[in-house]
Parts: C-alpha cells; structure tokens; sequence
C-alpha cells in the first residue's frame, strides 16, 4: 500500500548578501510595471459638471442675485447701480448694432500680438539673465522693478514718444508683460536641478542645444507661470491704454468703449465694459494657458490623469 505522507518540503536557501541587491531591484521594477499596468481613471460627463461647470455656474449667479438684491432695495440710486437687466440690454444693443465683435475683436488682437511678441523678446532675456551672474546682478533688480510698475505709467511716456497710435499700445504692452515673462523664465530656470545641467553637457548638450533641450523643458512649469502672469499683464497694460489713450485711428476697443461710456454718464454700459473684459481675459486663460499647465504637470506626475 502506498504511503499517503508527503515528503517535507526543502527548506529555503538563506539569501546571500550578493543577491540582496538583485532582489531589492527586483521589487523597485515590480513596483514600476505595477504603477504602469494602473489605469487611468477617467471622469464621467456628470462628474465633470458637478466639479466644473457646477461651482462656478453658482458662483455667478450668487452674485447676480445679491446685485439684483441692492438694486431692489434701493441701497443706492438707479445711475450709479442699474439693474443686471438694465446691463444685459446694453449687450442686446452692441448686438443689434453689429458692433459687439469688433469692440471685442480689437482689443482680444492688440493684446495678443502684443503678448507673443513679449514672449519673443522676454524669453532671451530671461535666459540671458538667468545664466549669466553678471547680466543678473545689472538687469534682476531692474526687471524686478519694471515688474512692480503700474502700466499706467507708461501710457503718457509712450503716447509722446510714438503717437496715438497701435505702435503706443504695443509698447505699453511690451513693457508691461516682458519683466513677467522674463522673470518668470528665470523662477523656473533657478529650480531647475544642476544635476540636469550636467547631464546635458555630458550628452553634448551646450550652449543654444542645451538651453533648447535641457533649459527650458526643465524650466517649463515656472515658465508656464511667467507667460500666464505676462498674459495678465499684457491684458491689464493694454485696457490702460487704451482708457487714456484716444484717436479715431485705434478703433474702438473695450477700454475705449468703457471710457466713452463714463463719458456719457451711462452706468449700464461702465459695468457692461467691465464684465467684457473680465469675461475676456478669464477666457483667454481657461481656453488657453489652464490646459497647457495641465499637460505639462500632468506629463510631469504632478497631476492626477484623471483630473
């Protein structure tokens, strides 16, 4: 008859010192090809309503209730506080008038062809100063300073110096949103680590190769953060301008239109001029600047996929 007992097993050979390594390995690489194999969880329509669309949805109409609130109550005169009705017919009014796009169209062009041509001039200059000890020590403070300056101020210097004209907006533009974007170009390249920098002059990486390939890509996120601070500040520099700045050869922009309407007296179209803007340079930075952030922290393991 044979016998039912099953044989002990062999008892494990103890590691060796040699093959603890190998082992720790073994498990950082499972752990990898674990994170790998993990799918990315993605957010259903509703929820996306829920936490997106939802919030600031209620946040708007929050306020226009307690601005229909004080209108109701009479808190203060009808001129200085009209009605959220009252503003909505002076849109209906640009809208029957045809004019509503092209106020919008003028002012949305200047600030951006303003905006990429400090990107092109304020990048070198970031990187410039952010590599070289010498150009900072001349340009940090003064970059720092120019940054802190109101682009109001500019208005005057730049009517006189190029006239009434598209050449005076762009240059309150300029000298409003290059001190950003450059300093915000040499934020990113500071916490960029030196171990990076070496590497990339190990692989030949040099000089212009090297700023392209190694610089910048590290440096992106504060970068990012520099051209969406330049944004605001092309944006802001450019409204300034054109409240002081008046000639039939600009056109009728938004803060022409805002300022024509003080002018006027007409409260309505002051606080339709204001939400123009704002509804512009809001948009601009969703439609725009949020998705690239999101891309680049995403692709850098800073975001959730997910989100």
């Amino acid at each position: 008859m044979a016998s039912t007992e099953t044989a002990p097993a062999a008892p494990e050979a103890p590691a060796t010192p040699e093959a603890a390594p190998h082992q720790d390995l073994a498990g950082v690489e499972a752990g990898l090809d674990a994170l790998d194999a993990v799918q990315p969880h993605r957010t259903s329509p509703a929820q996306l309503l829920r936490e997106k669309v939802l919030p600031p949805v209620l946040g708007v109409l929050l306020v226009l209730g307690v601005w229909q609130l004080l209108f109701s109550l009479h808190v203060t005169p009808e001129y200085k506080l009209p009605s959220p009705l009252d503003v909505w017919h002076s849109l209906t009014d640009l809208w029957y008038q045809g004019t509503l796009f092209s106020i919008i169209w003028t002012s949305v062009w200047r600030g951006i062809t303003g905006f990429a041509a400090a990107v092109v001039i304020g990048t070198p200059i970031g990187l410039l100063v952010a590599r070289a000890k010498f150009v900072r020590a001349a340009l940090g403070p003064v970059l720092s300073g120019l940054q802190s300056l109101p682009s109001v101020a500019w208005v005057p210097a730049a009517v006189i110096w190029l006239g009434i004209d598209d050449q005076a907006m762009y240059a309150v533009i300029l000298l409003g949103a290059v001190p950003s974007i450059a300093n915000g170009l040499v934020s990113g390249i500071d916490q960029v680590p030196p171990l990076f920098l070496r590497a990339g002059r190990t692989l030949g990486a040099r000089g212009l190769g090297g700023a392209r390939h190694i610089l910048l890509p590290a440096a992106l996120p504060g970068y990012l953060a520099g051209l969406k601070q330049g944004w605001a500040f092309s944006w802001r520099s450019l409204m300034a301008a054109e409240l002081i700045a008046s000639s039939p050869d600009l056109g009728l922009g938004l803060g022409r239109y805002l300022e024509n309407q003080r002018d006027a007296s007409d409260m309505s179209g002051v606080l339709l001029g204001i939400i123009l803007i704002l509804t512009v340079g809001v948009a601009i930075d969703l439609l725009i600047f949020t998705p690239i952030e999101r891309r680049v922290l995403r692709s850098r393991g800073l975001l959730q996929t997910g989100r």
